[in-house]
């Protein structure tokens, strides 16, 4: 019985330095074309997710890694020269499996993964930084519930917000998460 190519190719995962995924993609299709190595691997995919950015005033949509560090491969891993070359890519840490042996994914989960990164539209996409420094919130979660104060620092990345409350007359710091306030 003889296979097809859709059946020898398998999705794996590849570890790379985050923030160097776009980078190391690139890389790896550079050097599949250059062993001449291309009908190994079908596909290489980064998940990305939509995020809503407001900065100066202005709402904007910027793409953001789905799964920082990761980087999935649609592969033919039959050959002994594909894996190495691989994992011989600067910024690659190596494939997800244990003891270096790349495990495939499984179907569920390459769904949901796929799933995750396709589904998202525009009005799917997670709202970031809708919250300026200076602006005045309500506290409306945790011990300092119902707690007026203004926006101090907003931290993205942690998605953490510093507010300045009043408490006992005095001007008191809260790193709050985003879901623990609300504008005013």
């Amino acid at each position: 019985m003889m296979t097809t190519v859709e059946e020898k190719h398998k999705w794996y995962v590849v570890r790379a330095i985050t923030g160097q995924e776009k980078k190391v993609k690139h890389t790896i299709t550079v050097e599949l074309e250059r062993e001449r190595k291309s009908a190994f691997v079908l596909e290489i995919l980064i998940p990305t997710e939509k995020v809503y950015l407001i900065k100066n005033g202005k709402k904007a949509i910027k793409e953001r890694s789905a799964f920082p560090g990761y980087i999935l491969i649609h592969a033919d891993l039959s050959d002994p020269e594909i894996m190495p070359l691989i994992k011989s890519v600067t910024s690659v840490v190596g494939f997800l499996g244990a003891r270096n042996q790349p495990v495939p994914l499984r179907a569920n989960e390459l769904s949901r993964i796929l799933g995750t990164a396709d589904s998202m539209s525009d009005g799917d996409a997670v709202d970031e930084e809708h919250f300026l420094v200076g602006e005045s919130v309500k506290v409306v979660d945790g011990p300092f519930n119902d707690f007026d104060g203004v926006i101090e620092e907003v931290n993205v990345e942690k998605r953490k917000i510093k507010v300045m409350v009043k408490i006992f007359g005095r001007r008191t710091p809260l790193e709050l998460n985003y879901n623990q306030i609300q504008k005013l």
